[in-house]
């Protein structure tokens, strides 16, 4: 169990990361681990156990831990971290809401454009994590035909290449479930959705919000030495599935987030991130379960999603493998 260590603000903000990751470490971790413990008894057996949890908490890590491969590789992926959202609701002041995002990245680029910005500076967190989801649910389909494949007698001439290609299958779906876990993790955390990241900055500041870099020392030391593993997964929600389309699901829950900003700012303006106040450590523990929560539904919703989603060339359906109408082979392993 890890325990709350009394450490004074500025100890706290010498400890933290030199840049923002997003939680840190032991926010992602937990988020990844928590979610996947509270996957329902109906999901994968393999996604269920000890060893799953701990390969997902680590590779939720894993978009943070890419940072400084070069310049491209960072330029362009540094923005899927974040939005940055005005106080009028808008991205950047003028481009398109949240809850009314174009359906593809061209077209917010060309929204953002016209109110001269563009997605390298306002972020694109909310496409990032459609991107993974629609990601896992193409290889959630994968398994399930190769699962159907492997089992049928009619197919033993191929069975052991179904076998191999479905544990590498796995192996892919557990690495897109942890970029989806980091991806939702950083919608979680307030400052990620806000053009007020870290600290008010430049903008007008009636209610004399704190202008100091409080982002790292919130989401990563703060969670390290104040946040019990135990008390967040208590807080994981009950299943929740949407019945919406993932851009929606992915909007609501990134406006939801999105609301607690003044909350936030507020509560560090009463002192709460404060040496020995509960309630800054309290405030992350409740967002951490809330990702974790919604990282369950989510990989829960991609998982129903496979079953009648297509795959291969030619695509075939789980469904039709089952029922043993299609053998897969030539679809799967590709007859050029």
């Amino acid at each position: 169990m890890r325990q709350f260590i009394a450490l004074p603000l500025v100890l706290l903000l010498t400890a933290a990361p030199a840049s923002a990751l997003a939680w840190g470490a032991t926010g992602h971790r937990m988020i990844g681990e928590i979610a996947m413990r509270a996957l329902p008894e109906d999901a994968p057996a393999f996604l269920r156990t000890p060893d799953a949890a701990a390969d997902v908490g680590e590779l939720s890590r894993e978009p943070d831990r890419s940072k400084g491969a070069g310049e491209i590789h960072d330029k362009d992926r540094d923005p899927a971290h974040f939005l940055d959202v005005a106080d009028d609701g808008t991205v950047m002041a003028g481009g398109p809401r949240i809850e009314a995002l174009p359906p593809t990245r061209a077209e917010y680029e060309a929204a953002l454009r016209a109110a001269g910005s563009d997605s390298w500076q306002a972020g694109y967190l909310p496409y990032a994590i459609v991107d993974r989801w629609q990601q896992l649910t193409h290889d959630f389909a994968y398994w399930r035909v190769l699962t159907a494949a492997e089992a049928n007698p009619a197919w033993a001439a191929n069975r052991a290449w179904f076998a191999a290609d479905r544990r590498r299958r796995e192996a892919q779906i557990l690495g897109d479930i942890g970029e989806l876990s980091h991806f939702v993790g950083d919608g979680a955390q307030p400052l990620h959705v806000t053009w007020h990241y870290n600290g008010w900055g430049d903008h007008p500041n009636p209610e004399g919000y704190t202008t100091a870099k409080v982002h790292s020392m919130f989401e990563g030391a703060l969670v390290r030495n104040a946040v019990q593993e135990e008390a967040v997964a208590a807080r994981v929600a009950p299943l929740r599935l949407c019945g919406c389309a993932i851009e929606k699901r992915t909007a609501d829950y990134l406006a939801g987030t999105q609301r607690l900003v003044v909350p936030f700012y507020e509560l560090e303006k009463a002192g709460g991130l404060q040496r020995d106040d509960p309630r800054g450590p309290a405030f992350a523990r409740d967002q951490l379960a809330r990702g974790a929560s919604e990282l369950r539904d989510m990989v829960v919703e991609a998982w129903l999603a496979s079953a009648d989603h297509a795959v291969g060339w030619k695509p075939v359906k789980p469904a039709d493998v089952a029922a043993g109408r299609v053998d897969p082979y030539p679809s799967l392993y590709g007859m050029d």
